[in-house]
């Protein structure tokens, strides 16, 4: 059997690697929370390792500024627009209500500066400000948001506004909360580095992250806070032990030490239970075969990206790897055709997949080649 969920396939997407079946071996239950949803991901493998309502859509409150910054960081790369910007601030980003930089109308501020004042201190204004820059307004901003979420395979998403505050059919689950979180720490890791400053000061005011995990946990390197009353107090927390990183999402908890000890619950639980092991490294060759009718006799078969398992800690030595390849393979052979499969195993299950590749290109060889092959086959 092969694993293919949705979390998998951004793994796969943007961190270069391809997701894990978590085998049936001996591990704990992960911790009953009191929370209206969670999930706790492995961030190399896309293997979940527990999880409550994870598909179910909730109103996300803050947690929605991770897209806001994914839709920024996306801008800045594609070089729409700057991060030494200066964006004016509108009456509208300075009206907004809830939790603020306390930027002032009609000001100047640098994208560099509204960043950090939206992901450390959560400021409404910074992030309705950032919106405008990027699309003019604020409801077209949205919809860079939406199509941002359908490209990353978010399918329980919809956004409405930048900030997260409650709007009818605005809404996400914790599967799309992980995979966005996947994916911002995978294609930015530079700007990633705000979501671990626990202060930003703006104005002659400073405001601590209300990531309290940041104090209380070493490895703690991020993400996200959020509240409303309808979504109830929500965490994305990631942290990253001994070359292991795991993504915790709760949701809907009732109060702010209730998110934060959820959240440690989750993540002391998988740094406990489970290891992340390299199968595979990007470009390692891990066989041969011959190829027939071709310019060449023989290829090596690679794995073009690096394929990482999650598996139960202290099981590692039992995996088991195979090579499935056709028992004939005739030229023409394109490196950028699979032309076979490698599979990992544990205990009986499948634990995780990978095409291989040829190394080189293999045109169809001469009517010599091709002639003597034919004869070499009859043998065969």
């Amino acid at each position: 059997m092969r694993f293919c969920s949705k979390l998998t396939a951004i793994a796969l997407i943007f961190s270069s690697m391809s997701g894990a079946l978590l085998a049936q071996i001996a591990a704990p239950s992960p911790p009953k929370l009191d929370a209206k949803g969670y999930l706790l991901i492995d961030f190399k493998s896309g293997q979940t390792l527990g999880s409550m309502n994870q598909d179910e859509r909730l109103d996300p409150a803050s947690i929605t500024k991770l897209m806001t910054a994914y839709a920024v960081f996306r801008a800045i790369k594609s070089g729409q627009i700057g991060i030494d910007d200066e964006v004016q601030v509108s009456e509208k980003a300075w009206r907004t209500p809830g939790s603020r930089m306390f930027i002032e109308v009609g000001t100047r501020v640098p994208v560099e500066l509204l960043l950090p004042g939206m992901i450390i201190q959560s400021g409404n204004d910074a992030s309705v400000a950032l919106a405008e820059h990027v699309a003019g307004t604020e409801e077209t901003f949205a919809e860079v948001m939406n199509q941002l979420a359908a490209e990353l395979g978010m399918t329980n998403t919809h956004y409405v506004n930048s900030t997260g505050l409650p709007a009818k059919n605005h809404y996400t689950s914790a599967t799309d909360i992980a995979i966005l979180a996947t994916a911002l720490i995978h294609e930015f890791p530079d700007y990633y580095r705000w979501y671990s400053q626990k202060q930003f000061s703006y104005n002659g005011i400073s405001q601590g992250n209300r990531n309290t995990l940041l104090w209380r946990d070493e490895s703690v390197d991020g993400m996200k806070t959020g509240y409303t009353e309808s979504a109830g107090y929500c965490l994305v927390s990631s942290a990253k032990r001994n070359g292991m990183r795991l993504i915790a999402v709760v949701l809907g908890t009732k109060s702010p030490a209730a998110r934060a000890s959820e959240s440690q619950a989750l993540l002391n639980y998988g740094f406990r239970f489970y290891d992340t092991q390299l199968l595979w490294e990007q470009g390692e060759i891990i066989g041969s075969t011959r190829i027939w009718k071709g310019t060449e006799e023989n290829i090596d078969l690679l794995i073009k990206d690096s394929v990482y398992v999650t598996i139960a800690k202290g099981t590692g030595d039992q995996l088991e790897t195979t090579i499935e390849i056709p028992d004939q393979l005739m030229a023409p052979i394109q490196k950028a055709i699979p032309v076979g499969l490698a599979t990992a195993s544990l205990a009986g299950e499948t634990v995780a997949t990978a095409d291989l590749y040829s190394s080189i290109d293999v045109p169809e060889g001469s009517l010599m080649q091709t002639s003597w092959d034919e004869v070499l086959l009859w043998f065969e």
